[in-house]
């Protein structure tokens, strides 16, 4: 898969509305907090998160797809609104671009949405992203969001996929990282988006 460049009017309405989101009171861009948005001390806390799972709600699939075609920012966005809603119906979507691995920090809304489906097949696409990267010293990527999800899922699931996987850990290029630590933040990032998803955090 590749991507292409925002070129048109709407490509850069979208950009605004999602990936950038920026009120008066908001001092970075979104795109930037959602590498890790649990931010507890910012000082927009409440509109932060009330506008994050008030645009997973609303936003159009159309629109999903479009900024999964763009660059990295979109992606990671589009990837934690998939994730909030969980909208499985992109989850052979999510794992072509995980697989692929085009570009930076986007891996890490492909995994927590993977993660937050909570499915077997959810589990098939971690792993086949391990097989393919974890032997791989010299690709230093996602896998230690990939060990963290695929953890994470062997809990919910009541499965030990992850265990293959883990001899081969001290050989990669997240040797210095414990998996188990993924695997905590993994679902320190998933009560996130359950909490701030829950009807009761409807304003």
């Amino acid at each position: 898969m590749t991507f292409r460049v925002p070129s048109t009017p709407e490509d850069r309405a979208l950009i605004r509305r999602y990936v950038i989101w920026d009120p008066e009171s908001y001092t970075t861009s979104r795109y930037h907090d959602l590498i890790n948005p649990i931010q507890p001390d910012r000082t927009d806390l409440e509109a932060f998160e009330t506008a994050l799972a008030n645009d997973a709600r609303e936003i159009s699939d159309e629109d999903l797809s479009t900024l999964l075609d763009l660059e990295w920012r979109s992606r990671i966005t589009a990837a934690w609104l998939i994730a909030l809603d969980r909208r499985i119906q992109f989850r052979d979507a999510l794992g072509e671009l995980l697989l692929a691995s085009e570009l930076v920090h986007a891996g890490i809304g492909y995994c927590i949405a993977l993660a937050r489906f909570a499915q077997p097949e959810d589990a098939d696409i971690l792993a086949a992203y391990l097989d393919r990267y974890l032997p791989r010293p010299d690709c230093r990527y996602n896998q230690d969001a990939a060990i963290g999800a695929l953890l994470y899922l062997d809990e919910q699931l009541g499965t030990n996929r992850a265990d293959s996987y883990l001899g081969l850990w001290h050989r990669s290029a997240f040797a210095d990282r414990d998996p188990c630590e993924s695997q905590r933040h993994t679902a320190e990032l998933c009560d996130f988006a359950g909490r701030i998803m829950s009807p009761d955090a409807l304003p």
